[in-house]
């Protein structure tokens, strides 16, 4: 038989010890990683079984994952937050992640907050803005319940400037506060004079020469930028300077032509050409309002939002509405700026994950081999992140290309069955905030969603569908 005259090697699923045994006998092997589904859940295997080639599953994630490649997100334009954004009244303050009350806040956000008081008015010291925040006399909301996001703490009150970003496809709209770029800033906590300041001219003299400018520019669509700052280098996540660029050159002609003040002009271009970051929180607009164009398909396990308040994590299907999935955020082991570690971190915070979610950032490393040196790795690690996570989502979006990979589109639609079947967990890349408030971003890295919130959603997305 000449199966037996040739030299055999076994190929070895499970425990390492079968294949040193093979090799201590002179045999070869190659071990093959593979661990249970579910992270071994039993329970939540069998649940997972009956998902997987689900008709009524298939067919709602091919609803859902159309609906979101067919969003066309265009800046329309900008607004007063209470004046713009449903649902946000009186005293309320929207935040990033998972709903979360003040007394389980982490630092920086619970700073955040305060700063947002001190800007609105509604107190005039920290510690009364603190004791207003105690007694209750603040009301609490995730951007996510009201179209928005937020970088970070994702902080918005209701006299802070959005954008505005409309998709005429699904015709909803989305919001995302204006970025203020690096230092002492509020989305990391801080709330000293400079901060109050800044946050007041950007509401005032920003917000008018950008009205004024888009007023001139008309809707701007935004997936043909971001598209293209991917071919410059950028992943729109942590690396938007191609992006920001991009965006200021769009702007500076209707600017120009604005009856805006030649002085506010001025200091507006400054502003943006010195923030590398500014585009960010458009891109987050564009891909909330990408992904809530496929909420809300009955049976999707299609994920629409990955989520992080800075003591949990949390994310949302298209089939299960508006719940949550959480488990504890994750404290991120990256790069730290010299003179901190992993032990002055907050856990993961922020909705910039919207990023990951839509098929950018972490999904779109290959893109940006630059990012490594923020965030640690190599190019090839970058490569590398962005082909395993065509194992976890169903499909690729052909407007947001990688010429590192032969033009192929980004992997995008993440399918909650697929992450547990894998194991395989949603990459992020990311900013590391410091524990206490103000002190700011103290470095960058890699983490990943938590297998816990797939879990969860994957039985709760088959309660849904009753067996047939």
């Amino acid at each position: 038989m000449p199966l037996f005259d040739q030299e055999l090697t076994v190929l070895n699923v499970g425990l390492s010890a079968f294949a040193d045994a093979i090799r201590l006998a002179g045999g070869k092997a190659v071990e093959i990683e593979w661990s249970p589904p579910a992270g071994g859940d039993r329970s939540a295997g069998l649940t997972l079984a009956r998902l997987v080639n689900d008709p009524r599953v298939e067919a709602a994630n091919r609803a859902a994952f159309a609906a979101y490649l067919a969003a066309e997100p265009v800046l329309e334009g900008i607004g007063r937050a209470a004046e713009v954004i449903p649902g946000l009244r009186g005293r309320t303050i929207l935040h990033a992640g998972p709903p979360i009350a003040w007394q389980k806040m982490c630092g920086p956000m619970q700073g955040a907050v305060i700063g947002a008081i001190l800007f609105e008015g509604w107190a005039s010291r920290e510690n009364a803005a603190r004791a207003l925040a105690e007694r209750g006399e603040v009301l609490f909301s995730p951007c996510h319940h009201h179209g928005a996001v937020g970088p970070m703490a994702g902080v918005i009150s209701p006299s802070m400037p959005v954008w505005i970003v409309r998709d005429p496809a699904s015709g909803r709209r989305s919001f995302c506060n204006l970025n203020e770029g690096l230092g002492k800033v509020l989305r990391f906590g801080a709330n000293g004079t400079e901060v109050i300041e800044r946050l007041a001219w950007m509401a005032t003299t920003l917000k008018t020469v950008l009205e004024a400018t888009l007023g001139e520019a008309g809707p701007i669509a935004l997936k043909p930028l971001m598209a293209q700052a991917l071919h410059m280098g950028d992943e729109v996540h942590n690396r938007n300077t191609a992006a920001t660029s991009l965006l200021l050159r769009r702007l500076l002609p209707p600017m120009l032509r604005s009856r805006a003040s030649r002085d506010d002009i001025a200091a507006a271009i400054a502003f943006i050409a010195g923030n590398d970051h500014f585009f960010l929180n458009l891109s987050m607009a564009a891909c909330k309002a990408m992904l809530d164009a496929a909420r809300d398909v009955a049976g999707s396990s299609m994920v629409v939002a990955m989520a992080r308040n800075g003591v949990e994590f949390g994310i949302q299907l298209s089939g299960t509405g508006d719940c949550w999935f959480m488990t504890a955020s994750p404290v991120v082991d990256g790069l730290y700026f010299p003179g901190y570690s992993i032990a002055d971190a907050a856990p993961d915070l922020g909705d910039s994950a919207i990023t990951e979610t839509a098929g950018l950032g972490g999904f779109a490393m290959a893109a940006a081999p630059a990012i490594v040196k923020f965030v640690g790795g190599t190019p090839d690690d970058a490569i590398a992140n962005t082909r395993a996570m065509g194992h976890v989502t169903l499909g690729s979006n052909g407007g947001f290309t990688l010429p590192a990979m032969n033009f192929a589109g980004t992997p995008a639609g993440i399918d909650a069955r697929r992450v547990l079947d894998s194991g395989l967990l949603p990459v992020i890349n990311t900013g590391i905030a410091h524990r206490q408030a103000g002190i700011g971003q103290i470095g960058a890295g890699i983490t990943h969603a938590p297998l816990a919130c797939f879990t969860q959603a994957v039985t709760a997305l088959a309660a849904t569908l009753p067996d047939e």
